[in-house]
Parts: C-alpha cells; structure tokens; sequence
C-alpha cells in the first residue's frame, strides 16, 4: 500500500490539502445538485426563451446582421404566428435534428464492437507488452483517443491501466489515475473518429445556420480533425510525463497487500490474436474501397469539379465510419464466438441504443430550444449583441476564444454533459464568433478544451466516485479530496497545453480540418 495512506492525519501535508479540497468540493457539488436534471433545465430554457421572444416581438424589435442589409424582425412563441409554428414543426424539429441520427448511427456500431470484446482487446494488445519507461507514455496516449468507445473508456481503461502498471512493476494507483485522468482531460481529442464528434458537428450546423454567411460553409464530421489528431500526440505525451515524473514520486513506495485484487494475464489468447488480425486486414481493405471510390479523377466520391474537398464522402463519413466499425465488430466477434448469429449482432445494437435514452430525450428538448431560437431570431439578437459586447472592451481574436474556454472550463463543472452544455452555449457563441470573423470550426475546437479539461475534477461527474471505488482497493482509507487533489496534476497543465495548440493553429492560419479554415472565407 502506498506510504501515503500510514501518514497521520495530523501530520499529512496530502490529507490537509485533502481537507481544504473537500471543502471545495463539497461547495461544487451542492451548487452542482442545486441545479435541475438536464432536460428540466432546457425545458425552462423553452419557456424563458418563449416569454422572452414574445416580449420582443411586442416591442417591435429588430435586428440587423452586421454587413449586410438583412433585418430580421424578432418573433414571438406566445403569438398566433408562434403557435402554429410549434405546432407544424413540434415533430420536424427533433426529427431533422442533426445530431440524433448521427449519434445512433455510430453508437450503433460501436456497441458491436464493444459487446465483440474488439475495443477492450486492441486496449490489451496495444498496453501488454509495453516497455516499462514507456507505459506512462502509451497509457496516455490511448486514453486520448478514448473518447471513439464513448463514456466506457472510463470503466474500462483506468483499472486496465493499474493492471499493466503492476505487472510492470509501476505504482498501480499511477496507471489508475493516470488512465482515468487522460481519458477525461483529452475527451474531445483523438485522431480516432466517434459518436462525440457527430454530436458536436450536429450542434454546430444548428447554431451557424441563423446567419446567411452559414451557407457557404462546408460544416461535416471531420472539421476540427487535424487538430485533434495533432493534439491528441501532444497531450499524450504531456499526460504520460505527468504521470511518470508528477503522479508516481508523489505516492511513494508501492507495497501490495493481501486484500487487492490479483494481477490478471493479459496476454492474448491464439483465438484472439487471430481475430485482430482478421479485423486488420478487413479494416484495411474495407479503407482501401473507399479510397478508391474517392482519390482516382473521376471517381463518384469526388466533390464537384473533381474536389477532394469538400466531397460526398466528408459530408457522407457517418456512414463510412459506421461500415468501419461495423465490419470490425463482426468480423472479430465471429472469429472468437463473441458473436454468434444474427440475434446477437441485433442485440448488440439494441442495447447500445437503450442506453441513450436519457440522450434522447435531451436532444428533443435540446432540439425545440435551438430551433426557437433560430425561428424567433433571438438566437442572432443574442449572437450580435454578444459580438459588439465582446469587440467594446477588446475582447477579440485568439483572446476572446481563451475567455470562452475559461467560461466551458468553469460551466463544465456543473454540467458534465457535453451535449447539453455544447447545446446551451452553442448557438450564442457559434454565431457570435462567426460575426468577429471566426469559423464554427474554430468555435467548436475552442469548446472542446473547455468541455474536457475539468470534467475529471468535479463530483458531478459520476465516473469520479467509480474512481474512487477502485482507488480504495489499493488505497482503503483515500478520500475524494485525496483523490482529485491527484486529478487536478492534469487539468492546469492540459488546459495550458490545449489552448496553445489551439494558438499555433491560430497564429499561423492553419487548417483545422478538411476544409475547415481559421476564418469565414
């Protein structure tokens, strides 16, 4: 057990600061639980939202988009007008939503994957036979591309990670921490593609869309990829130095006790192997069909003109993504019988599917929010009001995307959902940025900073105390003040980091993605 844990508390400089976090914690946590479930809270948005723009629209209020001649009169829910709008596009609204079928689409493919046992066994495979100087490195470098298998990389990575840190004779705590901790600071990172990305893009597209200049944008999945694919490798680095250098020396000497749970082999059975390498070769194949209906002139993947961007298959690769995934699932699952038969591909997809309900149901609350705000134009009042606001006291430029993340970073402590705290400050800041000459591509890069970074540190988030639970197997008398105490080594740093990539792209105008430019051209 760690020499931590024997300290008096009388004496431990750890347990004081524990102490002092608790306090803090307690506070976060209590506001936190103050605050109504989600979809309550968007709901009185609706209504607030409903009041308001009935308000305006009684007093005759425009607004006109900076640039251009278009005034656009505010309209009101509460109004003849506003009721038969609800009424015709109540249903239209959720079902054209962007995100919903998007998300589902992917989660339906991952969850193939993932009941396969393919997700867990690439993270076997690829940690098992690390160097031990390197597994700090490696572990988080795979956590920052977690965020492809959703919120199960919190489960599964974190005491995979403590298993591999054991039998390489490292502080199994470190690997724990450490694991849990790269996962949630890069979330929104990764040179892998996943259902977070459709769920951000799909937000995206709503909130730019109240402006004209929305309409000469090529907005699809890939538009912050180079630069989560670039920041994923740094921040992978940074994570595996944090926990080499940072976390372990500050847990002292590792000593197992009688009461842990027994080291597991992860080497990989013969069937196993097999199967990745099955998958490989299908995955490869499957990538090299696709490029082939993409790259050659002529070839009817290509954009018009024969661009390569934007083209069918960026504003298509939902789909192409779900083939990927879904042949991998399949192809693994039935190689090692983890699959059998039809019924359990089925089933598989079904019960990934269930457990987005809660999902759902925001996302049609979600969706009537963004959608009034669109049709009654307060969603633009909103974006030109904040724009002027944000260009009177200099608030410009790279500066006012880092007090935007800053305000992510604060709210995310309090709404952990990435999809409902990218719902409620989307569809100001989307457009507002756009009027200062920012791409929705920038704005969004911008919110996934912001959205990652805290949320490791916040008892709001469920996934802590499941942390927490596995920490005192090694640990039994660890606190949650201990434990995010060892959190935070991660959140400063990752943040700091994360924006100044986000400043390189910046300062030197460089694409964020396929496609994606740092400004409106």
């Amino acid at each position: 057990m760690s020499s931590l844990t024997d300290l008096p508390d009388t004496e431990s400089p750890d347990k004081r600061t524990s102490s002092r976090i608790d306090r803090v914690l307690s506070l976060i946590e209590r506001a936190g639980n103050a605050l109504p479930n989600p979809i309550v809270l968007f709901t009185a948005l609706f209504v607030l939202l409903a009041v308001i723009s009935t308000a305006l629209a009684l007093a005759d209020v425009t607004v006109t988009v900076p640039g251009t001649d278009d005034t656009k009169a505010i309209t009101g829910l509460f109004t003849g007008e506003g009721v038969r709008w609800l009424t015709e596009n109540l249903v239209t609204n959720f079902a054209t939503f962007p995100p919903i079928a998007a998300v589902l689409l992917m989660i339906m493919a991952v969850g193939v994957a993932e009941k396969a046992g393919l997700l867990e066994t690439v993270m076997r495979a690829t940690l098992a036979r690390a160097p031990r100087a390197l597994l700090p490195y490696l572990v988080a470098l795979v956590a920052c591309q977690a965020h492809m298998i959703s919120d199960v990389a919190s489960i599964v990575l974190p005491p995979l990670a403590a298993v591999v840190f054991k039998s390489a004779g490292r502080h199994p705590v470190a690997g724990l921490i450490g694991g849990f901790a790269c996962v949630g600071a890069g979330y929104a990172a990764g040179f892998t593609i996943g259902s977070l990305d459709a769920l951000y893009i799909g937000i995206t597209q709503q909130a730019a869309s109240v402006l004209p200049a929305a309409q000469d944008l090529d907005l699809n999945l890939l538009i912050n990829y180079f630069f989560t694919a670039s920041s994923s490798l740094v921040l992978g680095l940074l994570g595996g130095f944090l926990i080499s250098r940072v976390l372990e020396p500050r847990l002292g000497t590792y000593e197992s006790s009688a009461d842990e749970p027994e080291s597991e082999d992860l080497t990989l059975t013969p069937v196993q192997r097999r199967g990745l390498l099955l998958t490989a070769l299908v995955v490869v194949l499957y990538a090299g069909a696709v490029l082939s209906l993409w790259l050659p002139d002529g070839a009817p993947l290509r954009g018009e003109g024969g661009a390569l961007v934007p083209s069918p298959l960026l504003t298509g690769i939902v789909p192409v993504l779900f083939g990927a995934f879904l042949l991998a699932g399949l192809t693994y699952g039935f190689t090692v019988k983890s699959l059998t038969g039809s019924e359990g591909v089925v089933g598989a997809m079904s019960d990934s599917v269930k457990n987005m309900s809660g999902y759902i149901v925001l996302m049609f609350v979600a969706a009537q929010v963004i959608a009034l705000f669109n049709w009654s134009n307060v969603g633009v009042l909103l974006a030109v009001k904040a724009a002027a606001g944000l260009d009177a006291i200099g608030l410009t430029g790279f500066w006012a995307l880092v007090a935007f993340v800053l305000l992510v970073a604060c709210l995310n402590l309090f709404i952990v959902s990435g999809s409902a705290l990218w719902s409620l400050v989307g569809p100001v800041f989307v457009p507002a940025f756009m009027l200062l000459g920012m791409s929705p591509a920038l704005s969004q890069a911008a919110f996934r900073i912001g959205d990652s970074a805290t949320g490791i540190i916040t008892p709001m988030n469920p996934y802590v105390f499941l942390l927490l639970a596995l920490l005192r197997r090694y640990e039994p008398e660890a606190r949650l003040g201990t434990l995010v105490s060892r959190l935070a080594i991660f959140t400063v740093p990752f943040l700091v980091v994360w924006l100044a990539i986000l400043g390189i792209f910046y300062g030197f105008d460089l694409p964020l993605g396929p496609g994606a430019h740092i400004s409106l051209k």
